[in-house]
């Protein structure tokens, strides 16, 4: 149940960074790819920040979603 849940939150966070960053989803799969890498640079970035963010449904989403987010931004920079 554990492995639904966290591909839930990586489609979920993927999309909505793809949203946020380029205007689009990427397809289910992009986007669970692209939330799953976001969790893990998120949670890398988060942790050499300092921040720590509840944990939870919520604090996994917002962590995915900014590692997400970063990972597009750097994406689109090598894009162009």
């Amino acid at each position: 149940m554990g492995l639904i849940i966290f591909l839930c939150i990586g489609a979920l966070a993927g999309w909505i960074a793809g949203r946020l960053m380029k205007g689009s989803g990427f397809g289910l799969l992009g986007n669970m790819a692209v939330g799953i890498i976001g969790a893990v640079i998120g949670g890398w970035t988060f942790s050499q920040l300092g921040i720590s963010i509840a944990n939870g449904f919520i604090g996994s989403l917002v962590t995915s979603v900014a590692g997400a987010s970063i990972l597009l931004f750097f994406v689109g920079l090598f894009k162009k």
